[in-house]
């Protein structure tokens, strides 16, 4: 391996990135900015650094400890996770008018199944907030499958380039998946925007790129003028178009596949060229910042905006959303070194 794993360029902005975009969407300003982007960032991100994470423990030992992965999971994802939840939960108890809260909906949260129970049953129920924890249900699910599908290409002696071809072809089956329910099952937006079976290959582009030619573990030569003036207009064009394009039918199917495929170019670009002026603001103290406390301030922020917006309905939205993010970066930080930074430092260990 050519770099370390532990610090990868421009990671840390890119996961900031993607928090501002969703924060901004829920902060009233949907109309310009695409917070469902945001997401499919997070999940790109997820998919790419699992993958790299097992790949680098395989190529240490030959060998993949599930255990340890399950386990390092569990305490990247899941204190935060139920802190946030709880302390939902007991505000809308105190706050909220009786009945607010559905045993069943908070049930689908705390048991990682919300993304289809909101399918099935819409958002009310659940703390006032906490309806950003559907994504986190998807990459779970991924979490309990992926690592198996990882194991079984190692021990089939795949080549790298292989492996991402049958990934890519995962993706490719998750597209047709989506057009067959759009076209043919006229299913809600909802049910393409947050099942697991139909968002995964947001991940899996991710994954695929961590596999081969990646940025951080394979030293591929890149012609530099190409990568910077061909393929990175071309990437950036290529969301431009997902943005502007407004039909449901295209936002629900092809919207997907074609913004993995620009992330692809996106991530090599920014990790490569990460002192590139396009990709240096990625690499700032504020942004790195941001990045680090992303997993918590995702969590949290929803809670917190919508909390702000019904105690001060009088300020304008600028100032509401400038407040939530001021209160919000402050609990995340208190979250990242009561919680998150001490489950780090077991994470650690277990890789070790």
């Amino acid at each position: 391996m050519s770099k370390s794993i532990r610090h990868i360029p421009s990671l840390d902005g890119l996961r900031a990135v993607s928090f501002l975009l969703v924060f901004a969407s829920h902060a009233g300003f949907e109309r310009f900015v695409p917070g469902g982007f945001g997401v499919t960032v997070f999940f790109f991100l997820s998919g790419f650094l699992i993958t790299t994470l097992l790949r680098g423990e395989f190529e240490r030992h030959a060998f993949i400890n599930l255990r340890h992965f399950w386990l390092r999971r569990t305490l990247r994802i899941l204190p935060p996770f139920y802190v946030v939840l709880a302390v939902s939960i007991l505000v809308s108890l105190v706050w909220d008018p009786p009945g607010t809260l559905y045993p069943a909906a908070v049930a689908a949260q705390a048991l990682q199944y919300t993304n289809y129970w909101v399918i099935s049953h819409g958002f009310p129920g659940q703390p006032a907030g906490t309806g950003v924890y559907w994504s986190l249900a998807v990459e779970e699910h991924f979490y309990l499958v992926f690592p198996w599908l990882f194991i079984a290409m190692q021990k089939a002696r795949f080549a790298a380039r292989n492996q991402a071809m049958l990934l890519w072809s995962l993706c490719a089956m998750v597209l047709l998946w989506r057009l067959y329910l759009v076209f043919h099952g006229h299913v809600s937006l909802n049910r393409t925007y947050m099942a697991s079976d139909t968002r995964v290959d947001s991940i899996l582009y991710g994954c695929a790129l961590a596999v081969w030619n990646n940025p951080v573990l394979d030293e591929v030569p890149l012609e530099e003028r190409r990568w910077k003036f061909l393929y990175f207009p071309a990437a950036l064009l290529i969301l431009l178009v997902c943005i502007v394009t407004r039909g449901d039918e295209f936002r629900e199917t092809l919207r997907y596949s074609l913004q993995g495929i620009a992330l692809t170019v996106l991530f090599i670009a920014a990790i490569r060229y990460h002192r590139w002026a396009p990709f240096a603001w990625l690499n700032n103290r504020v942004m790195n910042f941001i990045g680090l406390l992303s997993y918590s301030l995702y969590l949290l922020h929803l809670a917190v905006l919508m909390r702000i917006e019904r105690a001060l309905p009088a300020l304008s939205s600028w100032l509401q959303a400038a407040l939530a993010l001021g209160v919000a970066i402050a609990l995340a930080y208190v979250i990242y070194i009561t919680i998150e930074k001490p489950a780090a430092r077991l994470r650690r260990r277990l890789s070790e």
